[in-house]
């Protein structure tokens, strides 16, 4: 028997789905979001946040403990881990919260429990064994991903971690293997290393950060291996082999073997999309390698029903699937919607020092056909990097070298996670070098290094 009907369920309260709950009940719209778990989802309560939280603190020690180089005396810095966690674990639940709030004051329907697709207009909720059915014209299914396991690597909490673990650890690692080394791996391998962890990265690929431009990956392992971190390209685990109180880990890099010893591994190989029994077999909804396939209005193969966020493949960002929400709400209510372009989506890795990008790398461009023209700016020739004590890093931009479209912009330094919106804002108004030369950039400021950065692709330059 039907309990209630609404006019759109949503399968999950991440930052795609509690976004695309709010916006639809804007609209007018009845909504109901079915939440097994932690309202903010895993960005909110074990990732984006929590891991931002960690990394701050971690910047603070960090700073503390070269105050001198600001003419500020500081001594015998230390740390406390079990606070450091509760801090992040407190800003991750006032955040959720407020998710909380937010969807009650928009009159969203919270309902807890595990959302089932009995078909495309009923979905059947369980909450501890205790069932209801509700019914509803559209479906967007919003059940993210969680971390890839990797047989024989299989995290267990104690010697092998996940994200979940990194978040919360009952200890402190002394000697530690990160395998992986995308945003989730670098910034776990940031963390640990400031608070003086001795860490080892293994990439299976030739490099690491295997997403961004080559001329930023090639200079983020410079600084990674100068501030202690050992860095192994081009090599896989071959065996591992656990005692009570570490880790032998055999490598294989070009037929060669070597061993090492490890108190903590953490698993950053990925994820995969939370598609089991929520009833996607039942209605036929197709999937691609654990993610559900969608049109570029995020809709599935069977009508009126959509996903959206990481459950729907890459990028997997936050700041995706709360657009995706937008426009699937959107388009459920009747409006005319864009479709996400994805050279517009920037990536932010919040490591030390910190990774931004939008657009092309410059590789992709030349693959892709694109006459270009390259700008490069350092930090070093940036007033405010120096004034601030982190002058290390450089601002690049990738331009159409006929029409001056602006292709990518890439960034590694200071605050550039903060910095990378001014090239989203350009890409999305399809800004071109002509654009990036007449903007006045305010003095002091990082976001001077974008100008000149811009300039230098057309040997204009002015202070380097």
């Amino acid at each position: 028997m039907i309990d209630k009907k609404f006019d759109i369920v949503v399968l999950g309260g991440g930052p795609g789905g509690y976004v695309a709950a709010i916006r639809a009940s804007q609209l007018g719209l009845s909504v109901a979001l079915i939440e097994k778990e932690h309202l903010g989802g895993i960005c909110l309560n074990w990732g984006c946040i929590p891991t931002k939280a960690m990394l701050k603190s971690a910047e603070v020690f960090e700073t503390l403990n070269k105050a001198s180089d600001y003419g500020v005396k500081a001594e015998n810095v230390s740390f406390d881990l079990s606070k450091i966690v509760d801090r992040s674990k407190k800003i991750a639940s006032q955040l959720s919260s407020g998710v909380k709030h937010l969807l009650h004051k928009n009159k969203v329907e919270v309902i807890n429990g595990l959302g089932v697709l009995e078909n495309k207009n009923t979905i059947v909720v369980d909450n501890d064994g205790h069932k209801r059915s509700i019914s509803t014209s559209s479906v967007i299914i919003a059940t993210g991903a969680r971390a890839r396991e990797i047989e024989g690597l299989e995290s267990d909490g104690n010697l092998i971690w996940n994200y979940k673990h990194a978040l919360r650890p009952s200890r402190m690692p002394k000697k530690m293997l990160v395998v992986g080394s995308g945003a989730i791996g670098v910034e776990f391998a940031s963390f640990y290393n400031s608070l003086g962890c001795k860490i080892t990265v293994i990439e299976l690929l030739d490099r690491i950060l295997p997403n961004e431009d080559n001329d930023i990956a090639v200079y983020a392992k410079k600084e990674f291996e100068l501030k202690g971190i050992k860095i192994i390209e081009n090599t896989k685990i071959k065996q591992i082999r656990k005692s009570n109180e570490n880790v032998a880990v055999d490598f294989e890099s070009s037929g060669n073997i070597t061993t090492d010893d490890f108190d903590t591994i953490i698993m950053a190989t990925g994820i995969v999309g939370n598609i089991e029994e929520i009833g996607l077999d039942v209605l036929g909804i197709k999937v691609e390698k654990s993610h559900i396939e969608t049109d570029k209005f995020c809709e599935t193969n069977v009508e009126n029903i959509y996903a959206i966020g990481d459950v729907s493949g890459a990028p997997w960002l936050a700041h995706k699937a709360s657009h995706e929400g937008v426009i699937v709400a959107e388009k459920i209510s009747g409006l005319t919607v864009k479709p996400i372009e994805d050279n517009t989506i920037a990536g932010c890795t919040f490591c030390s020092p910190q990774i931004a990008s939008v657009g092309l790398t410059e590789e992709k461009a030349v693959e892709a056909g694109w006459k270009i023209k390259v700008g490069r700016f350092p930090f070093s020739a940036n007033g405010k990097a120096l004034a601030i004590g982190e002058s290390g890093g450089f601002v690049k931009t990738i331009f159409d070298s006929e029409t001056g479209e602006l292709l990518g912009a890439h960034m590694v330094g200071p605050e550039v996670t903060e910095l990378i919106h001014s090239f989203v804002l350009g890409k999305k108004l399809e800004g071109t070098d002509e654009d990036f030369f007449e903007t006045i950039f305010p003095h002091p400021t990082l976001s001077e290094a974008l100008h000149e950065s811009s300039l230098n692709s057309d040997k204009r330059t002015i202070h380097f």
